[in-house]
């Protein structure tokens, strides 16, 4: 299984408490790193040599959209090198932002945030066990 940490790039505190708590319930060993902007998550992108298992990022934020994020790591050569998994989990999805994130980057799901606690735990619980089983480059 991979280790290395879960990025949470959320401006919303109370979606942040939500989803720690929910990888605490579904006892998700991966350290969760919590970024309240685009801005922040790609300073540690670029610092960082530790190799992130996930990137779980909300769509729309201050400061830079999701989808120019995910644009960003696509167009540096070592973090594309890096082949980390990329979620968006949004407020809402559009037909325009789904079709974009998928036809013009490089993301692995969009998920619209769940209403219900349950049905958060469901999302989360089929994200983590597809990337803790999943290959790709950086998974041997």
């Amino acid at each position: 299984m991979r280790s290395g940490p879960i990025l949470l790039i959320e401006d919303d505190g109370d979606d942040v408490l939500t989803m720690q708590e929910a990888l605490k319930d579904l006892k998700v060993s991966n350290e969760l790193l919590y970024f309240p902007n685009a801005v922040s998550a790609m300073k540690y992108l670029r610092e960082t040599p530790v190799q992130p298992f996930l990137i779980i990022c909300d769509l729309n934020m201050p400061f830079q959209h999701g989808l120019d994020f995910k644009r960003e790591i696509d167009a540096d050569p070592e973090l594309k090198k890096k082949c980390i998994p990329f979620i968006f989990y949004s407020t809402s999805a559009s037909e325009a932002d789904v079709s974009k994130a998928f036809l013009q980057m490089s993301i692995q799901g969009f998920f619209v945030k769940a209403s219900s606690y349950g049905e958060i735990l469901s999302d989360v619980t089929a994200i983590i066990q597809y990337w803790k089983k999943s290959k790709h480059p950086n998974s041997f």
